[in-house]
């Protein structure tokens, strides 16, 4: 008689479909699910207008996590695209544009670095 030891996959209270003989091989997959889950919330908060529904955006995200390595390579070639230095960044809602710049160089200038 032999003895298998399975391991299962459980997301949210719930156990999934896939089976692994190895537990590394079920940790990958479910930092792997971890890296979709976090992907479709990044593509959901994003202002696309492009209309996907939340069950196209998960299966984009699913597919974005497996090939993480692959994708990791192709975006080590972009360079950030630089935010504007404009005042309304630093504005919070309800001040003007002026209001905020100014709050934040008062708070830069009496600012002490922590030895």
């Amino acid at each position: 008689m032999a003895v298998i030891t399975k391991f299962f996959v459980v997301r949210n209270g719930v156990e999934l479909d896939k089976v692994f003989t190895e537990k590394k091989d079920a940790e990958a997959y479910d930092k792997m699910l971890d890296a979709a889950e976090q992907l479709a919330e990044f593509i959901k908060k994003g202002d696309l207008e492009c209309g996907l529904d939340d069950a196209s955006i998960n299966e984009i995200s699913v597919f974005l996590a497996k090939n993480g390595p692959e994708v990791t390579r192709i975006l080590k070639t972009v360079k950030p695209i630089a935010k504007p230095r404009g005042n309304q960044e630093t504005a919070k809602p309800g001040e003007t544009p002026e209001q905020g710049g100014k709050k934040q160089a008062t708070q830069k200038q009496s600012g002490k670095k922590d030895k």
